[in-house]
């Protein structure tokens, strides 16, 4: 599993692999019932402490996303592909509105930032 972990970001440390997992299920690229790594290795891997971890699985399992068996490990729960992609949808649109409430604050046009979105869309792998 590929989780890159950003000390500077302001994004606690648990929710940066919360966001991480969740992208990797909506990508498909973690399917249901796969296993997850234990707890202690994914911090081992990422070398951060297992309480982090432990407070990401918790919320990942809360959320409905994995399910946990005790002594066997963390299973990625079935998920509604075109709920979780709804519930996507949202958290960008909350993000665009913030944006375009900043535009109009130093008065750039729908153009410019057409052209912002456009060239960091492109960029952005």
């Amino acid at each position: 599993m590929d989780i890159i972990i950003s000390n500077s970001s302001q994004e606690p440390i648990y929710e940066q692999i919360v966001r991480q997992i969740k992208n990797l299920i909506m990508r498909g690229d973690l399917v249901e019932n796969e296993l997850l790594p234990s707890i202690r290795n994914l911090a081992k891997e990422l070398q951060i402490s297992v309480i982090t971890t432990k407070r990401a699985y918790e919320e990942l399992e809360r959320d409905g996303y994995i399910y946990s068996v005790p002594g066997k490990g963390s299973y990625i729960a079935a998920q509604n592909k075109e709920l979780l992609k709804e519930m996507r949808i949202k958290i960008v649109e909350g993000k665009l509105i913030e944006a375009i409430e900043a535009a109009k604050s130093i008065e750039l046009t729908l153009d410019e930032l057409y052209e912002m979105l456009k060239l960091f869309y492109e960029e952005v792998v």
